[in-house]
């Protein structure tokens, strides 16, 4: 059974969709005013772990994001650089979306973007101001909070000493107690707008998440995820306006992750601890690594994001890759052995592969009770040492090395570390490593320095390639691994 943290109940739940195998899910995309920070790819990465798991566990997921490209940091951006609003957010859209692709998290099923739902998020205004919860201001539309009874039971924030009439324009505010929000905002000197009954303007920034997930994903749908910056108001308006009109549950399942640290502090421009995922990458550090840093500690928890910490995730995404290579060069024959049965014997060959299940047992037991990643990594670690002993001792057979092979399967499938992208070994790499090889073995090799440069070569058009090459001890085969 499945079991989550639920933010709106404050408690660990069964998880059960409202349609059995399947999950609609909804996770609050980006606002395309600039590059996304390491912060933001936290709740990204969760979310991505997130699906990946349900999906492991064979639900259909229709996974819907957004991307906001109309709020007030937009406008700002574009009016900045003299941009329309189209071709200021593009770019950075495109950005999120290359990032994204980078850290290997899973494309949305659907991926609406603010302004191009404007008709929907009307229709929705529309009718909260039918239904008396919404009120036109001077060409502006606010959503009355006074007239939803259960406002504040997301975040569970102290509404008493809310002020009537008080009301917030700006799409992001800090405050303890609510106010009337903004739903449709009169459009100003130089700013784009869009008709509508009450005159030119356009959309709150809450509005929009509204529209566009019940607009793809139904009245009532199951999962709704973010980071906790985003409980209040964010994902409390949203359940304010889309309850108030249609009178039903708006989600059922809340899931937020905590803030992301950088060496202990808020990251800040101005302390120096600000990154971008693309400042991290012109530092050469690898994506996958930064991925493994992001999901290695658990979403309830908060993160402590440190370079120190990122070089860690680096050697463990080398010891993952170069188990999984080691495995893969097992399965040439050139550089196989002979399994000495007797020591097979002696290792209890049975209990090898119970270990393996034992561990994938362990993994999708610890992840079903709210993503428990401390444990799921601590088997995989066990895992990983039970086939490295396996592999330095020679006791691999053809059944264990398959069921070796799935695990490191599964683990993709997961967690998304990219590790068993480069399955299959090329041509041109095998002709390079064969031709070495044999070059090594000539009894001269050691004096001869022709031979000896002819090796260098070769090594370093396979590195080209995307492949290096482990040399064993003495008498022993190379081996292939692709390249970090």
């Amino acid at each position: 059974m499945i079991q989550f943290y639920n933010t709106l109940s404050g408690r660990s739940e069964p998880f059960e969709p409202l349609n059995p195998g399947e999950v609609r899910l909804y996770t609050c995309g980006p606002t395309v005013y600039d590059y996304a920070h390491i912060g933001n790819f936290r709740a990204f990465v969760f979310e991505d772990l997130l699906r990946r798991f349900l999906e492991y566990k064979k639900y259909k997921v229709e996974h819907v994001m957004n991307i906001t490209d109309v709020d007030d940091k937009t406008i700002a951006g574009a009016n900045r650089e003299g941009k329309t609003l189209s071709e200021f957010t593009e770019k950075y859209t495109k950005a999120f979306q290359d990032d994204m692709k980078m850290l290997n998290c899973l494309p949305p099923t659907k991926q609406p973007r603010a302004t191009d739902e404007i008709e929907s998020m009307l229709t929705l205004i529309k009718s909260l101001i039918q239904k008396g919860i919404a009120y036109e201001s001077e060409g502006s539309v606010y959503y009355r909070v006074s007239k939803f009874q259960n406002y504040g039971k997301l975040s569970k924030k102290n509404l008493s000493m809310n002020k009537e009439g008080a009301r917030v324009d700006v799409d992001e505010y800090d405050k303890e107690e609510g106010a009337d929000f903004v739903l449709w905002k009169k459009s100003k000197e130089g700013e784009p707008s869009w008709e509508s009954p009450w005159g030119k303007g356009r959309p709150g920034w809450h509005i929009e998440c509204s529209a566009m997930s019940m607009k793809y994903l139904g009245e009532s749908f199951d999962l709704h995820a973010g980071g906790e910056d985003l409980i209040f108001p964010h994902h409390e308006n949203e359940i304010a306006q889309s309850e108030a009109v249609t009178g039903k549950p708006f989600v059922k399942y809340w899931m937020h992750c905590k803030f992301l640290l950088v060496n202990g502090e808020k990251m800040s421009k101005s302390k120096g601890n600000f990154y971008t995922l693309r400042d991290l990458l012109a530092k050469g550090y690898d994506p996958m690594a930064i991925r493994y840093a992001l999901l290695s500690i658990h979403y309830q928890t908060p993160l402590n994001f440190t370079l120190e910490g990122l070089e860690e995730a680096k050697g463990v995404v080398e010891l993952l890759r170069n188990c999984y290579s080691d495995l893969l060069n097992l399965q040439r024959i050139d550089i196989g052995y002979e399994v000495e049965p007797k020591k097979v014997a002696d290792h209890n060959y049975d209990q090898f592969l119970k270990n393996t299940n034992d561990e994938l047992n362990i993994i999708e037991k610890a992840l079903s009770n709210n993503l428990n990643v401390s444990v799921a990594l601590a088997a995989i670690f066990d895992e990983v040492r039970n086939i490295n002993y396996g592999i330095s001792n020679k006791l691999f057979m053809q059944e264990s090395l398959v069921k070796a092979l799935e695990f490191f399967e599964v683990l993709e499938m997961i967690f998304g570390l990219g590790v068993t992208h480069k399955k299959d070994i090329p041509i041109e790499v095998l002709q390079c490593h064969e031709h070495r090889s044999s070059i090594r073995k000539y009894p001269n090799f050691k004096t001869d320095k022709d031979l000896q440069k002819l090796s260098d070569d070769l090594r370093r058009k396979i590195e080209d390639l995307g492949w290096s090459v482990k040399d064993g001890r003495p008498g022993e085969p190379s081996a292939l691994k692709p390249r970090i």
